[in-house]
């Protein structure tokens, strides 16, 4: 397989490539609009779209054979006209935490990972928005493989339904959903926000979007193009170093929108009443964890409704990263707090799959490592 190198600075904002078109409609993912488009193409009344869009999402079909309220015979038109294959899990690979770490295969052989956390009284799924990444982030084993191409919005909505099927989730379940895996998601936003459309609609999923997150390393213009949109998902960034000399090192993003532009940006970000910003924080032992880090940590954070989480180092081959004492984590904690800080320490779960934040990634068919999602211990505010 080809090697990929992560994209430069000057064309992060240039559109990721596109996957190839399918040989055969798959309906598995569509959006309201298109199955409209299948429905008619058959000569079908109009309701039928949304018989489909209900199988498809609130009952979570496999195939044509379970929508048995429809004819035998509209059935057999639809097989010949669209396949219905939601991306296949081709690994599962428990922690001993109680998540799991998928790899999907798509139609044209490519592979993303994801991972399902279960918790007492919810599911989290973290999803991919990308074959690899273009960002280049040091410290992110996906960083590693470079851009591969962008996920179709049917793609990422196959990632929920494949997980939740494999799971047996009932449909009464509260799911939250993380984009954290492969991809920064603001590289690919039409599809992100399509995918959002889908499983936001009351007749499908119905997730509510105050459950639904992106999570960007800093792409200003992405952050700009969510804000204009009236219903969006909830906003994370991944900031990961306090000074622009630092974060320009770990997160090439840096060099083209500093931290300067970013607080801009984010300030300017349209807020519900209650929302605020996540700024997800690396810990990475004598380099970002000082209390010096800390306090400018705090000070980037009150510059807009925001809540803080800080995540200890999840090692992968290579790094050359450790991470910090308890006792520094603590340290950080107290200092956040004292300065009316909300900050969670984000326990990573799947750690011993390399399930975890910084540890998905998928290249030719062979496993390597990259990122997941985790369970807030909250300190500070309420």
């Amino acid at each position: 397989m080809t090697q990929h190198s992560p994209a430069s600075p000057t064309n992060w904002d240039a559109p990721a490539p596109e996957p190839a078109p399918r040989p055969k409609p798959n309906a598995a993912g569509l959006s309201r609009r298109e199955l409209s488009a299948l429905v008619q193409a058959l000569g079908e009344p109009a309701f039928r779209t949304r018989q489909l869009f209900e199988g498809l999402y609130r009952h979570r079909y496999e195939g044509w054979d379970r929508f048995t309220a429809l004819s035998k015979p509209l059935r057999a038109a639809l097989a010949e006209r669209a396949a219905l294959a939601w991306p296949v899990i081709t690994e599962a690979l428990a922690s001993e935490d109680g998540a799991t770490k998928h790899a999907f295969r798509l139609d044209d052989g490519q592979q993303v990972e994801g991972v399902f956390m279960p918790y007492a009284h919810r599911t989290t799924l973290c999803l991919s928005s990308q074959v690899g990444c273009a960002m280049g982030c040091t410290f992110c084993a996906t960083g590693l493989m470079g851009i591969v191409r962008n996920l179709t919005a049917a793609e990422i909505v196959g990632q929920v339904v494949a997980m939740l099927n494999h799971h047996r989730v009932p449909p009464e379940t509260r799911v939250n959903l993380v984009f954290m895996g492969m991809g920064e998601p603001l590289h690919n936003l039409d599809h992100v926000m399509e995918a959002f459309r889908i499983l936001t609609d009351p007749e499908g999923l119905a997730l509510s979007p105050r459950r639904i997150t992106v999570s960007t390393s800093g792409l200003v213009p992405g952050i700009q193009k969510l804000a204009t949109f009236a219903k969006r998902p909830r906003l994370a960034l991944s900031l990961n170093g306090t000074t622009d000399a630092y974060r320009s090192r770990i997160m090439p993003v840096n060099r083209v929108w500093n931290l300067q532009a970013l607080a801009e940006a984010l300030e300017a970000f349209p807020l519900e009443k209650g929302e605020r910003i996540t700024l997800e924080y690396v810990l990475l032992q004598g380099v970002t964890d000082s209390l010096e880090d800390g306090r400018r940590l705090a000070a980037f954070a009150r510059r807009f409704p925001s809540k803080v989480n800080l995540i200890p180092f999840n090692p992968h081959e290579g790094s050359g990263f450790v991470a910090p004492s308890e006792a520094r984590v603590s340290e950080l904690c107290d200092l956040l707090a004292a300065r009316k800080v909300t900050v969670s320490v984000r326990r990573s779960r799947g750690q011993d799959v390399a399930g975890a934040c910084g540890q998905l990634v998928r290249e030719g068919g062979r496993h390597k490592k990259k990122e997941a999602a985790a369970e807030p211990v909250r300190r500070g505010l309420p």
